[in-house]
């Protein structure tokens, strides 16, 4: 059934209100995107030099630190999933935890128990919906994290990790994040945090070549005391970061999607709008015609 030219009407105007929402939310989201690049980008340097300190340390000391021992026969691993604290972020929440879900499958087929923490709203009602256990749970920050949430996260995972087995301690912790690629691209990964590998030469953790000589004061496993908890929480910050602008990007792709298709419906709208309005004139100028003609040939 047709609808009336007045419910047309009331559902363009509708359409047209939910636009300018979304409108609204693309380019707030835009703006919020390149601050997040330029306070990644200002973290650069220290996490630069950060790394090349830890890879020195690894490389040209004999050292045997609890943070990088790898543990014979595994049994327990866990996994930090980073997801958003709002919606209306297209598929970003949903990529990463289904990532998450196909890790916890593997190490289970690997005969290993999984305990999962979990970061931002959407992934703690998930799980919460389907009555799945979370460990520790974070919020409120997906889309503005601080160095103090990620140092709050990270001290959580390392005394998880240096903890006893008996006592809940756990052999692997892997981070289940969104890399931001580019404005276009944002794809969920899968890093080992715990115990740590350090890579000389990787373009995400950029490294750069080391120096051949260095002297450790006051020794070395001193030394790696200090930085490799340092170490670990530039690790959390930066997943936490690429996270956020990898939110912004979808939220803004989602709204912009959601323009576009608000002003296809307009368009549809406003034509059948115009179609009924002048199926309404067509019908009265009938009418009139024809009561004009009945009167004419009454009087005749």
């Amino acid at each position: 059934m047709p609808a009336s030219l007045r419910e047309l009407r009331e559902r363009n105007r509708s359409v047209q209100a939910t636009q300018k929402i979304t409108r609204a939310m693309e380019l707030i989201a835009a703006s919020r995107i390149t601050k997040a690049q330029n306070a990644a980008r200002a973290t650069l340097p220290y996490t630069r030099e950060l790394n090349r300190a830890v890879a020195a340390v690894a490389a040209y000391s004999d050292v045997s630190h609890p943070l990088t021992t790898e543990r014979e026969d595994p049994k327990r691993s866990a996994i930090l999933v980073i997801t958003s604290d709002r919606g209306l972020a297209g598929p970003y929440s949903s990529n990463v935890i289904r990532m998450a879900e196909r890790l916890t499958q593997t190490l289970q087929n690997e005969g290993r128990d999984v305990v999962t923490y979990m970061t931002g709203r959407k992934g703690i009602a998930y799980y919460k919906f389907r009555d799945r256990e979370l460990e520790k749970t974070w919020s409120g920050f997906s889309d503005k994290p601080t160095y103090a949430d990620s140092d709050a996260i990270s001290d959580e995972l390392i005394e998880k990790f240096l903890a006893k087995e008996e006592d809940g301690g756990v052999d692997e912790i892997q981070v289940v994040y969104t890399r931001f690629e580019s404005m276009l691209v944002q794809s969920p990964r899968v890093r080992r945090v715990l115990p740590l590998r350090v890579v000389h030469e990787d373009k995400e953790e950029g490294a750069h070549e080391l120096t051949p000589l260095y002297t450790f004061e006051p020794d070395a496993e001193t030394v790696l005391d200090a930085l490799l908890p340092l170490y670990v929480r530039n690790r959390i910050h930066f997943y936490l970061m690429q996270s956020a602008a990898s939110e912004l990007a979808s939220k803004q792709k989602a709204m912009q999607a959601a323009t576009d298709n608000a002003q296809q419906l307009i368009e549809s709208l406003t034509r059948q709008t115009n179609q009924a309005r002048q199926a309404k004139i067509t019908q009265e100028i009938t009418e009139i015609v024809g009561g004009a003609s009945a009167l004419s040939e009454t009087e005749e």
